[in-house]
């Protein structure tokens, strides 16, 4: 088959690469220059893992390739996907320009029967629009389809290859046909297709990053009355997730979700529900929850270090999650800038996340490891859950701080092995 992508961001990336990689004639366009300057050189735009091994297998396999020019990856195509960003403001809306900006070039470039796939999250209604808006211009058949992506940052190659099920929003049966045949080898290894319309497909995806951010608002919420009844959050979300109608996962406490996904797509959904006339209240409920985890761990720290002024305090961890160096909404940028209103000086590390934490961050210090970042701290925040944090040498990192004080912000220690070594440890609903 024969596909284009418009965007080379997160998504577009990683889902041109992995096309590619079962056997498809690929083209991935960007307006960016520099971005398509370094794919062509092998330099990735973002962490990913095993993102640029398969980039650079299937470049040498002339299957995947890179350019700025849209029409030429249109008119060379079969199926379209587009994957650019869709924003979106505090009030819920979804910029849109970016799409429709792709899809009048797509109706102008047309020329014989194409497949335009969206696979940005999008309001519902919007492969609708599409449909008209391309249908005004074009000269040729064609067919809209919403196929959402469901990928991980840190796990997205995993997740295409072998997903929980593949999402497919068709009008037509041609189009059913053609997008079942892209997935078919994945579909042979018991991974489910789930045909339906494109404005159920639309809505699937939202339910299901709202629910995700429900748990973990759920068990965030629950982590306050923990700490009230001297009980732990861990144990009682292991104890309700061996449930098997609720299952273990994203019911962990910490310091809040992040990314370019939950938040986005939990507000956007809140508008939806007010514009068809429905109550939002729970999805509101999630949405405050999350802004008020994230600062959850200044309140610890002040209560072991009332007075922060002049104070070194050290952030273990800036991207949103593990394995990525995603910054997007990540929890860090508002402790960072809350430390830094209260006086504190600011010493960082992440293992990946630098060079991006340098763009948006000022006035801070970064580290070359992590218990560098400690040397004369009064403090250490996690932040993110990094599994080179798990096993440091407590007695080295006690030696290097000025006070023995832990902020867990992800619950990655046992708080009495902290303690038993004379660290102050607060968790997150840690009793």
């Amino acid at each position: 088959m024969k596909i284009a992508l418009a965007g080379c961001g997160y998504v577009g990336l990683v889902t041109g690469a992995c096309l590619a990689n079962l056997g498809n004639d690929v083209i991935c366009a960007d307006i960016d220059e520099e971005r398509i300057s370094n794919l062509r050189s092998g330099i990735m735009p973002f962490f990913e893992p095993g993102l640029r091994d398969l980039v650079e297998i299937n470049v040498a396999q002339k299957r995947l390739m890179f350019t700025t020019d849209l029409q030429l990856a249109i008119e060379n195509s079969d199926i379209v996907f587009i994957a650019v960003g869709t924003p979106s403001d505090k009030e819920g809306r979804a910029d849109l320009s970016g799409v429709f900006q792709v899809a009048d070039a797509i109706a102008g470039f047309i020329t014989g029967y194409k497949i335009v796939v969206m696979k940005s999250t999008v309001p519902v209604g919007t492969s609708k629009k599409l449909l008209e808006r391309i249908g005004q211009k074009a000269k040729a058949e064609f067919d809209v389809v919403c196929n959402p992506e469901f990928l991980r940052e840190g796990e997205a190659i995993k997740d295409f290859t072998v997903p929980d099920r593949i999402v497919i929003g068709t009008y037509t049966e041609k189009a059913k046909d053609l997008m079942n045949s892209i997935y078919k080898s994945i579909e042979r290894t018991g991974r489910p297709i789930v045909f339906t319309t494109p404005e159920t497909a639309e809505l699937i995806k939202y339910c299901s990053n709202a629910m995700l951010a429900s748990r973990i608002s759920f068990m965030n919420e629950i982590s306050y009355l923990c700490e009230k009844t001297g009980t732990d959050v861990k144990m009682v979300a292991r104890g309700v997730g061996l449930d098997k109608r609720i299952g273990p996962r994203f019911l962990q406490a910490g310091v809040g979700y992040g990314g370019s996904c939950f938040g986005k797509d939990v507000r956007v959904l809140t508008r939806l529900m007010k514009e068809n006339g429905c109550s939002a209240q729970l999805l509101e409920a999630i949405d405050a929850v999350n802004e008020k985890q994230k600062l959850s761990v200044i309140t610890k720290l002040r209560e072991i270090v009332p007075d922060l002024n002049g104070k070194k305090i050290a952030v273990w961890g800036l991207s949103f999650k593990p394995k990525t160096d995603d910054m997007r909404e990540a929890p860090s940028l508002e402790i960072i800038a809350e430390l830094q209103k209260l006086g504190a000086s600011v010493t960082a590390f992440d293992p990946v996340s630098g060079q991006t934490a340098g763009k948006l961050l000022k006035g801070v210090n970064f580290a070359d490891t992590p218990l560098s970042a400690l040397q004369g701290a009064h403090a250490v925040i996690v932040v993110t859950e990094w599994d080179l944090f798990r096993e440091l040498d407590k007695e080295k990192m006690k030696q290097l701080m000025a006070l023995p004080n832990v902020i867990d912000g992800r619950n990655m220690y046992d708080p009495a092995d902290f303690r038993s070594l004379g660290f102050n440890y607060a968790g997150i609903g840690r009793g």
